[in-house]
C-alpha cells in the first residue's frame, strides 16, 4: 500500500494523509505556523505504537482466550538533537493472572511497530 501526502483542503500547513480507504490530517501547532487542525507528525508516529501496542496484545488475549477486557496505552516521548525516545505505560484490566500479565507485556515489546522504531530504519528519498 502507498500513503500519499498532500496539502488539505484546510489550515495553513495541514496535510492529507491518504492510507487508501483512510483519510486522516496532520498539522502543526499554531506556534510552529500550522493551525492545530490534528496531531501533528509527532503524534501520529507516537500514535502508531500505542495503537500497535494496544491491538497486538488485544489480538493475543482473544486467541489465548484470556480475560483481558482493554488495553490502555499512554506514549509520550523526549526529544533532543538526534535522539527521540519513547515512554509507553501499558495498563491491562481484566482478571488475569500475574503470568499472563508478563506473557502479554512480551507480546507488547513484540508489537510490529515496537519491532520497527526498535531496529534499523533507513530512509531512500528521490524527487519525482
Amino acid at each position: 500500500m502507498n500513503i500519499r501526502v498532500y496539502k488539505a483542503p484546510v489550515g495553513k500547513l495541514a496535510q492529507t494523509v491518504d492510507a487508501g480507504s483512510h483519510i486522516l490530517l496532520s498539522d502543526v501547532p499554531t506556534d510552529d505556523g500550522g493551525d492545530s487542525l490534528a496531531p501533528d507528525p509527532h503524534d501520529l508516529l507516537d500514535g502508531a505504537l500505542g495503537a500497535c501496542t494496544a491491538l497486538t496484545v488485544k489480538m493475543y488475549a482473544a486467541r489465548k482466550g484470556w480475560p483481558l477486557a482493554n488495553a490502555d496505552v499512554v506514549i509520550t516521548h523526549e526529544e533532543s538533537p538526534g535522539h527521540y525516545r519513547l515512554n509507553r505505560t501499558v495498563t491491562l484490566q481484566g482478571e488475569l493472572s500475574d503470568e499472563q500479565r508478563a506473557r502479554l507485556l512480551e507480546i507488547a515489546n513484540k508489537c510490529p511497530i515496537h519491532r520497527i522504531l526498535s531496529g534499523e530504519i533507513s530512509i531512500s528519498t528521490e524527487l519525482a
